[in-house]
């Protein structure tokens, strides 16, 4: 604080010169001290009781211990002012008595009425003391006034010098503060419609002090017209009270012409002469905006295609229904496309090629659309497009067709070429709804062309949706089904026929359920329970009942009877479904070799290697693979040399037609013998007429099934069909072996 005084030795001389204090005056006051000390003792003792009259300084004296303390420290003082010396060690401390009063928020004003009752009771003391001498009253007076006015200066130069500092500091504070928001700021005189812009403010837009805006109407030629007239409202609505504050966002075009965003903020003042001002800042908000607008788009927009998503697309719905319900508008219809067995090609090649597959085919899909139609990425392999504005409805099913037409064509992912093809569901929208309705209506046209296979097509009319209705009800009751025990198994005899005799050797477990009196077909209910995953828990349960039935039957005289139960992919995929099938076996004290589990080309075509670690198990507890249906999908010989698989099952739309059909009797013949020469048996599904049941037996082929030994019965049923089967032998005629009649035809 000194340094900022400028109080070095030559100054405090300077001061002691221009108050005319010097030897005379120190001797002076020295050679009256005695006196002097009793009046400053008589002197503080009054100014004590002239502060306890304050309310302020009444509480400080409370406490007469802090009362002596301060009259010692006062009487001290007193000393020092008649004895100086007026040195820098007095001018410091002097300095730092005035700059604690200031700390404490003692006001300069009190400090100053202090010493006025000091001067004024000196005055009046020293006069009544050296009455008889006026001259030297008048004299010692003087020195001490001079002495006084030396402290005076010195503590009211320290409070004026606190203030500039404290003032500079938040200056400084503010300062540093403008620079790092890196903002401009502006002022507005109101009554002169006149601008103060800030260096900052100008740089921003690249301006210099002569292309400066002048007015705030020069400001408001700077923003797009279509936010001009908002900002101009904005700074009324503030003016007129009516909002606390300036608070506006807009762009300002700059000198290059470009438009960067900016927040504008001031507050109403009046300066010192009474006049308004507007006074505020002008932050760039260019980078934040940019931010806002990637997020934004980032919320509406897909990552990996760049295409609306979920949400986007939903409101581009809602807008073309609004759009549909005027009259007069034009046809729309919205698209739901599925890429057929994406699945497969993720699990096989991996994330990053369905990835660049989803990129193609959403490129293909945008190159079929027309200017105003939409495409957007609904989720996982899933698209939705919105074709508006459509002369007629059939466009939609012939831009459906561009579409497919366009994934006829390989699709190139990093070294690989692949097949791809899309399923596709069209609905109209006739403005009633909302967009939830017309993406269902959409999804169900989809759900009834991939029941037609890949690469279909389907278009929605209001049956779809009573169907919908009641495969919910189906599967709500399914759900409930197994609690109510209206599951039961039907068994089929499997029929072993060599060297003259047909001997059953096993049955397949079949699946039905009681509804009420009304037995529903297994076609409905089975794709069903695969969806909703109930297979799982009701395919247990076919285990369970199976093995226990065929156990018992053992008891009862069917030695070596064997269950054949049928798997689902679901069940396959269960975490210990092997370990579970052991236990199975084990609480119904059924031999393994006793069950056969029927598993599907599909199944092995869709796992992968815990489908085969999981056969392998199986296999090493003695259960035998069969392979159903086989010939009827993809079929590939690599499944019978890679899986554990014990038993083909030639499916019946070979057998059928087998004996009138020369190719159809090859395939037959040479599945038959493929089993053969690899050591597994081939069991024919579907006999139904004795000349099935010669070209099986002039083909070798020994073990049979179908409705030409017995339809699938309930196991009360078929358990006499059993027996008889158990020992039927074959006729001789002619000489020739003649094949077995049917046991039961029912």
């Amino acid at each position: 604080m000194q340094r900022q005084l400028g109080l070095n030795p030559n100054e405090v001389r300077e001061r002691l010169r221009l108050l005319l204090i010097g030897e005379p005056e120190f001797a002076c006051l020295a050679a009256h001290l005695t006196a002097l000390d009793r009046l400053h003792a008589d002197c503080i003792e009054a100014l004590f009781v002239h502060l306890g009259r304050f309310e302020g300084s009444a509480a400080l004296l409370a406490d007469p211990g802090r009362v002596e303390r301060l009259k010692g420290q006062q009487q001290a003082y007193f000393r020092q002012l008649l004895r100086g010396p007026y040195d820098m060690q007095y001018v410091r401390l002097r300095v730092l008595v005035g700059l604690t009063h200031e700390r404490l928020g003692i006001d300069l004003k009190w400090y100053l009425s202090a010493f006025h009752f000091y001067l004024d009771f000196m005055h009046k003391a020293i006069g009544r003391h050296w009455h008889a001498e006026p001259k030297l009253a008048e004299q010692l007076y003087g020195c001490l006034l001079k002495a006084a006015f030396f402290d005076i200066t010195l503590t009211a130069d320290t409070y004026v010098a606190a203030d500039k500092q404290a003032l500079q500091a938040s200056e400084d504070r503010y300062a540093r503060a403008v620079r790092g928001a890196n903002d401009g700021l502006w002022e507005w005189h109101v009554e002169e419609d006149r601008l103060h812009l800030s260096e900052r403010w100008l740089a921003m837009l690249g301006l210099d002090a002569a292309r400066a805006p002048r007015t705030l109407n020069d400001w408001a030629a700077l923003i797009p017209e279509s936010q001009r007239g908002r900002f101009l409202a904005a700074v009324q609505a503030h003016r007129e009270g009516r909002q606390p504050f300036l608070h506006y966002e807009c762009e300002l075009r700059d000198s290059w012409g470009r438009l960067i965003w900016v927040m504008i903020r001031a507050v109403m003042a009046t300066d010192l002469h009474g006049e308004h001002l507007l006074a505020g800042s002008l932050t760039d908000i260019s980078q934040r905006k940019q931010t806002e607008e990637a997020l934004a788009h980032q919320a509406l927009h897909d990552a990996l295609t760049g295409l609306p998503n979920r949400q986007q697309v939903g409101e581009l719905l809602s807008q073309a229904l609004q759009r549909q319900a005027k009259p007069g508008a034009r046809h729309a219809a919205v698209l739901f496309i599925d890429l057929d067995r994406f699945k497969l090609i993720n699990e096989s090649l991996g994330h990053q090629t369905g990835d660049q597959v989803l990129i193609q085919v959403a490129k293909r899909i945008e190159r079929c659309l027309r200017p105003g139609d939409h495409l957007g990425r609904f989720g996982g392999d899933e698209f939705v497009v919105l074709l508006d504005d459509m002369a007629k409805p059939l466009d939609a099913e012939l831009v459906s067709k561009r579409i497919m037409h366009a994934l006829q064509y390989p699709i190139i992912a990093g070294s690989r070429r692949l097949a791809v093809s899309v399923s596709i569901g069209v609905a109209p929208l006739t403005g009633r709804g909302n967009e939830q309705d017309a993406l269902r209506e959409a999804d169900l046209a989809l759900y009834r062309a991939k029941a037609f296979g890949k690469g279909q097509l389907a278009l929605y009319n209001d049956s779809l949706q009573e169907e919908a209705t009641q495969r919910l009800n189906l599967e709500n009751a399914l759900s409930e089904a197994l609690a109510r025990d209206q599951f039961e198994l039907y068994y089929q005899p499997i029929v072993q026929v060599s060297a003259g005799r047909a001997q059953v050797v096993g049955v397949e477990a079949l699946l039905r359920w009681w509804q009420g009196e009304r037995l529903v077909s297994p076609d409905q209910f089975i794709p069903v329970l695969e969806e909703s995953g109930e297979i799982v828990a009701v395919g247990e349960w076919v285990l369970r009942q199976a093995c226990t039935q065929v156990r018992q039957w053992h008891q009862q005289g069917l030695a070596g009877l064997r269950c054949s139960v049928n798997l689902s992919s679901r069940q396959l995929q269960e975490p210990g479904f092997a370990e579970r099938v052991a236990l199975i076996l084990k609480e119904t004290c059924l031999p393994a070799a006793s069950l056969v589990l029927e598993i599907t080309e599909s199944l092995l075509m869709r796992d992968g290697p815990e489908t085969l670690a999981t056969l392998r198990e199986l296999e090493s507890m003695g259960v035998r693979i069969a392979l159903d249906d086989f010939g009827t999908g993809f079929s590939s010989l690599g499944y019978l040399h890679r899986y554990p698989l014990h038993i083909i099952k030639v499916d019946k739309s070979f057998i059928t037609k087998a004996p009138n059909d020369e190719r159809l009797k090859a395939i037959s013949r040479a599945i038959i013998g493929l089993g053969r020469g690899l050591e597994m048996d081939v069991i024919a599904e579907g006999i139904e007429t004795p000349e099935q049941m010669d070209f099986l037996h002039n083909e070798g082929c020994q073990f049979v099934q179908g409705y030409w030994f017995s339809r699938p019965q309930s196991a009360l049923a078929i358990h006499p069909v059993l027996q008889r089967l158990s020992t039927i032998e074959q006729a001789e005629e002619g000489g020739q072996e003649a094949v077995p009649a049917p046991a039961i035809v029912q």
